[in-house]
């Protein structure tokens, strides 16, 4: 007979203002809570001293019932305890917790959609937030982390080149080709640090985030008054009337700003953030043994990080305002040993090394097959080849989740992190009917619910002599399990 599970807490980090607390209650009530009514009783919602508790208990005709408490307040609180004398299915329990950030990240993401970020530096140019452009995503995405998609682009430039210079191709330009490859890997750090918004240092280590929060209400009306120009502009006055005279932000001065617009900015829907990102950085570098890598900001409200270079020593941190905005500090932290285990392992050279062997291979040996027996040949040959090198890409992802929980320490978190960032995807992986796909698409991430699971499982401190061996293990485990 399955023992008891015992009772489990989180905390799901939000920083919320005390209306934004109320607000995130209500809807958690409304949306979460009283629909689940029907398999739901003893539902309770009380308030006491800005902190809002909701609790519930779900029961099953097979005798076993779960009371669930959420607290409501800066954070969440989530507590769920299981009956204690029959066993409740471990799959009730994890989707009761699937649920509960899901509902949170909702919340969150509509609280965004209407919400004003603006984002400085000190001492640097002011720059309106943006969403980037396609041209800037991919670019990222090709020099950023394990260079998957630089492989992609060299396949099609091969293809381009057999079917229209065949004859002109000699035995040397695959040479020539992985070459100019190895060029941009190397030069990928100085490519994107220079497209980047702003440099962090020593002498300008923190980022200043105002975040102001519309109401429904005012939301259609307050895009209609203002645009993009606009924005700039209310931004630029700010800056000058709090940190450009060593001032903090303050919602006297957003007030005075926003008036002349026909808005009023109330401290119950604003909040600042300021993080020391160079502080930050600094504390993954000393775990990690490393020299501060350089710094860029993207001043974009998606969440992101990514890490570059062609050695630790030589390396490029990018960070976007979006994820300093929505991450605690902690979270941040957690994302960055991710990143920096990408360094430390010098996972760009590697997989150049294992993509650039791969072309060769393609081009001496499968080609020539080619031209002699059927052209199927190669469209077999080059699907196989590039689900196996995404395949492979995931497990140095994996390890990067698993060297950051090592020396950071608090897997849990990092797994939190990720739950807030791909908590749609997370959501849909869920459902076992598309498992299977998510391992085997082009994707050189390992899927978010196996990520999240596998650092929730972690037992600290960890100790693993062959971290890349462990996380081959794991993969492969997690992608026979999702049949």
């Amino acid at each position: 007979m399955e023992k008891p599970t015992a009772a489990t807490s989180f905390v799901i980090q939000m920083g919320n203002t005390v209306p934004r607390a109320e607000a995130l209650a209500n809807f958690l009530y409304q949306r979460f809570v009283l629909p689940q009514s029907f398999a739901s009783t003893n539902v309770q919602y009380t308030s006491y001293n800005h902190e809002h508790l909701l609790s519930f208990m779900r029961s099953s005709n097979r005798g076993w019932h779960v009371d669930v408490e959420i607290k409501v307040g800066t954070n969440v609180q989530v507590t769920i305890t299981p009956s204690e004398t029959i066993a409740v299915p471990k799959q009730v329990l994890e989707q009761l917790k699937d649920d509960v950030y899901y509902a949170v990240e909702i919340f969150e993401e509509q609280t965004r959609q209407r919400t004003i970020n603006f984002a400085w530096v000190e001492g640097k140019e002011i720059v309106p937030e943006k969403t980037p452009l396609r041209r800037k995503r991919m670019l990222e995405k090709i020099l950023f982390g394990n260079m998957i998609f630089l492989f992609i682009i060299l396949i099609i430039f091969s293809v381009f080149l057999f079917v229209l210079f065949e004859p002109l191709v000699g035995i040397y330009v695959p040479f020539a080709l992985v070459g100019a490859q190895f060029v941009v890997v190397l030069a990928a750090a100085k490519i994107i640090a220079r497209d980047a918004d702003w440099t962090i240092n020593a002498q300008n280590p923190t980022v200043h985030i105002l975040k102001y929060e519309i109401s429904p209400e005012e939301s259609q009306t307050f895009k209609q008054k203002l645009d993009k120009n606009t924005l700039i502009k209310i931004k630029t006055e700010i800056y000058q009337k709090t940190l450009a005279l060593n001032k903090p932000i303050d919602c006297q001065a957003a007030q005075e700003t926003f008036s002349k617009y026909g808005f009023t900015c109330t401290p119950e829907n604003m909040s600042t953030k300021t993080v020391n990102v160079y502080a930050l950085v600094k504390t993954v570098a000393e775990k990690f043994g490393l020299p501060m890598p350089r710094i860029v900001i993207s001043n974009t409200m998606i969440p992101n990080a990514a890490a570059s270079g062609p050695s630790p020593k030589h390396g490029v941190v990018l960070i976007t305002t979006g994820l300093l905005a929505q991450l605690s500090d902690e979270e941040i932290v957690a994302v960055l040993g991710h990143e920096f285990s990408h360094l430390t392992g010098r996972d760009p050279i590697v997989l150049f090394g294992l993509t650039a062997a791969e072309y060769l291979f393609r081009f001496y040996f499968i080609w020539p097959l080619v031209l002699v027996f059927d052209p199927f040949i190669f469209y077999l040959y080059f699907l196989l080849a590039l689900s196996v090198i995404f395949f492979i890409a995931k497990f140095f992802e994996a390890r990067a989740d698993l060297v950051s929980a090592m020396r950071i320490g608090k897997p849990w978190v990092l797994a939190g992190a990720l739950r807030k960032i791909g908590f749609k995807r997370l959501r849909m992986e869920k459902s076992r009917s598309s498992r299977f796909g998510t391992w085997i698409g082009f994707d050189p991430h390992p899927p978010i619910y196996f990520r999240v699971d596998r650092l929730e499982k972690m037992q600290t401190p960890i100790s693993e002599k062959y971290p890349l061996v462990r996380s081959i293990k794991d993969c492969l485990n997690g992608f026979f399990s999702s049949f």
